[in-house]
């Protein structure tokens, strides 16, 4: 796979690793929100709430207010397009790195409207109106409006809120081809970097990356991916080609063609029998990497630490795979201990007397000490939310 040495590790190793380097082990200072952020090579952001817990659960006393402070005050985290195609929370000032860094699959869509019938010169044209109307942050539903102004087009509106949705979102006619606007957000991740911006009427805004980040600074497609794929092996490694084609988006043949970039920094393990590559600089560590005491952790819906590989082996067993790995993607939150899925759990805060919920359904009996340890997590996740109270209830 790489040429360079080889390493024996075995399971136990690697979960020691990977926990440490995803700030599982010991939670981060409350300062550096940002630097566990890129740590972790970006946090799952569909559901905002998720990627702020998946901080909380790194970062000593972080608190919610902190969460939306970075995000929508002082812009050091920004919610952005990367991999696979969904919301991730990425420091501001490593964007360029995730949107650039990814920016293949944002590809591979641009191809496949071309094979509708789209000109090329057509659809950039329409790429480059999208980025000039995004100088400020605008709904999907002002984009489209300016859009189908500019185009001479008539502005309708289709069912395609996604994930089941019954929503009826704007969409654009594009030659013989009709597109969701959303759609059009996705593709122009292959030219330029949009974000999320603060909300509108309950309603997302999106803007250009330079209208919205500090000292903005972009970078080259072929710099963004190489410094995303050592972010990635940093985090996620000890990995495969396939891990890594997966954690993107992209094809395996684009994944293979930016890990042979950087084959030289690359060293082989061997896991127990099963073959995969890390950075050469961490394989002293990986070797070394081993838990010292009981980690527990209650991880939210589509939490980093299980979204990098292929096979989820060594954090579930089959029996319980699909309670984790569920239908249409969803990720279920975990009751991660040493590592492994243990259970699954929800929260219910009530708003208006201020309480929390916490319900644990572990997928066999505990130890005292675990449900000690599970007890402390929903207390301090009650701090984060800002609530009064907290209640636990485990199986």
């Amino acid at each position: 796979m790489s040429g360079q040495s080889t390493g024996q590790v075995s399971w136990k190793n690697v979960v020691a690793f990977r926990l440490s380097r995803h700030h599982l082990t010991n939670r981060a200072e409350r300062t550096a929100l940002a630097s566990v952020t890129s740590d972790i090579a970006g946090a799952q952001a569909q559901v905002l709430l998720a990627a702020q817990m998946s901080l909380w659960a790194r970062v000593k006393e972080a608190r919610i207010q902190d969460l939306d402070s970075a995000i929508w005050k002082d812009r050091t985290l920004v919610k952005v397009w990367c991999m696979r195609r969904t919301m991730h929370l990425v420091p501001s000032h490593e964007l360029a790195i995730f949107v650039r860094g990814s920016a293949r699959r944002a590809e591979r869509e641009i191809s496949w409207v071309q094979s509708r019938g789209v000109s090329e010169q057509k659809l950039e044209k329409i790429l480059k109106e999208v980025l000039e109307l995004l100088d400020e942050p605008r709904t999907k539903g002002e984009l489209a409006e300016l859009l189908s102004k500019r185009l001479g087009s008539k502005l309708r509106f289709k069912l395609g809120g996604g994930w089941g949705s019954r929503t009826k979102v704007p969409w654009v006619k594009i030659a013989n081809l009709d597109l969701p606007v959303g759609y059009l957000l996705h593709l122009v991740g292959a030219r330029g970097a949009v974000c999320s911006g603060p909300s509108k009427r309950n309603e997302s805004t999106f803007v250009r990356a330079d209208k919205w980040i500090h000292n903005w600074k972009d970078m080259s497609v072929e710099q963004a991916e190489k410094k995303l794929f050592l972010k990635y092996l940093k985090a996620f490694g000890p990995a495969s080609v396939s891990d890594y084609a997966l954690w993107t988006g992209m094809l395996i043949s684009d994944a293979k063609e930016i890990w042979s970039k950087q084959a030289h920094t690359i060293a082989d393990v061997n896991v127990e029998g099963s073959k995969a590559a890390i950075l050469e600089s961490d394989l002293s560590e990986l070797e070394k990497a081993k838990l010292d005491r009981p980690n527990v952790r209650l991880l939210p819906y589509f939490d980093s630490f299980g979204l990098g590989h292929k096979s989820h082996r060594n954090i579930v067993d089959e029996a319980n795979h699909r309670k984790v790995y569920r239908s249409q993607g969803w990720v279920s939150p975990i009751l991660l201990v040493n590592g492994q899925a243990l259970g699954v759990w929800s929260h219910i805060r009530n708003n208006h007397k201020n309480t929390l919920e916490v319900r644990v359904l572990p997928f066999s009996s505990l130890s005292n000490l675990i449900s000690s340890q599970i007890r402390e997590e929903s207390s301090a996740l009650g701090q984060f939310l800002d609530c009064s109270s907290v209640k636990t209830t485990i199986g």
